[in-house]
């Protein structure tokens, strides 16, 4: 959800230029089941547009009339809202509405932040009462050091609760190559939020500007990558669609860890490839090939490339967060453990 973040920060400095205030609303807490989970957030502006998004749309309304009372006093509140009785999602959400008007030291630490891709916290005082409150607060945690969204003193009282959200680095696809099938790949990551990078040959006439939603591209050899930013947070796909850049890109991440590492094509190509690989690093750690996923996707019958590109997405989802996919019909008990 590090980008979700990302969306609400850069929505406040463009609200920030025209003068406009900004309100804060994060579910902080849930009792029984609901659309989404505690540690999502959304952005109202003063002029009543919304940034991001707390359910599948049914609660924001509710979140926008109760705001109005903090964009004229700038005190903080607490609301509850009971989707027993109007979604039938059996849960109720416990959403915190503050101020958020972010210092300079905040803006200037957290961009730090996402442009190393470093891991950060954000922890959230609040009250179960439904009304308003001096004390509540959300800060966030940049190497240590807590930033309040509102110029709030950390609050010190024990009859506060406390909701801690660890964040980790904004999730990265890498994607090796540059034909049709990497912009769909493309296209749809940077929609499910992921940053995305392209990694086309020297002699293909393509640029950034051919990918809608890349944030980098580069035209390079394998044995001028640069891989240093690879981590447990980063995905990489070989769609080069030539064996022999595929096997030197191969070569060349030996030494890294991303979570995924997916290759398109035929079981065979890619029994050839690692075969190949394997005389060219014979004492590769078998961990790397432990992340090697090959042909890259689930199998939901995908044709087009688009089709491919969402069956692509779906396995990384599933490996990252450790699900074997399945219909959720015939899953037994609730969707979210």
């Amino acid at each position: 959800m590090t980008h979700e973040i990302i969306d609400i920060v850069e929505a406040y400095q463009k609200a920030k230029e025209k003068g406009l205030k900004t309100v804060l609303a994060s579910v902080v807490d849930l009792k029984g089941s609901s659309y989404r989970k505690p540690g999502v957030r959304m952005l109202i502006l003063e002029d009543g547009n919304m940034i991001g998004a707390v359910s599948g749309g049914c609660v924001e309304k509710d979140i926008l009339r109760q705001s109005q009372s903090v964009f004229q006093t700038g005190i903080s509140k607490m609301m509850h809202y009971d989707g027993r009785y109007r979604l039938g999602c059996e849960g109720i959400l416990y959403i915190l509405i503050e101020i958020f008007q972010p210092s300079d030291n905040f803006i200037n630490s957290f961009n730090n932040t996402i442009k190393n891709r470093l891991k950060f916290t954000i922890n959230s005082h609040y009250a179960f009462e439904e009304k308003e409150h001096l004390e509540i607060g959300t800060f966030f945690e940049f190497e240590n050091k807590n930033y309040s969204v509102s110029s709030k003193n950390i609050p010190d009282r024990e009859e506060l609760s406390l909701f801690t959200q660890a964040m980790p680095p904004c999730f990265k696809l890498m994607i090796f190559g540059a034909e049709h099938d990497a912009v769909q790949l493309c296209q749809l990551a940077r929609f499910n939020g992921w940053e995305v990078t392209v990694i086309s040959g020297p002699l293909e006439s393509k640029s950034i500007d051919n990918f809608p939603g890349a944030c980098a591209f580069y035209s390079v050899s394998p044995d001028a990558l640069e891989l240093k930013s690879i981590d447990d947070q980063t995905a990489i796909v070989l769609m080069s669609h030539n064996f022999a850049n595929d096997l030197k890109y191969l070569i060349e991440l030996k030494d890294t860890r991303p979570v995924y590492l997916g290759m398109l094509g035929p079981t065979k190509r890619r029994e050839k490839i690692i075969s190949e690989f394997l005389e060219y690093c014979p004492d590769v750690d078998e961990a790397f090939l432990d992340l090697i996923y090959g042909p890259s996707g689930l199998n939901i019958g995908a044709e087009t490339p688009q089709e491919i590109a969402i069956s692509i997405l779906s396995e990384i989802l599933s490996v990252t967060r450790e699900k074997t996919p399945m219909p959720l019909k015939e899953k037994i008990g609730r969707i979210h453990s």
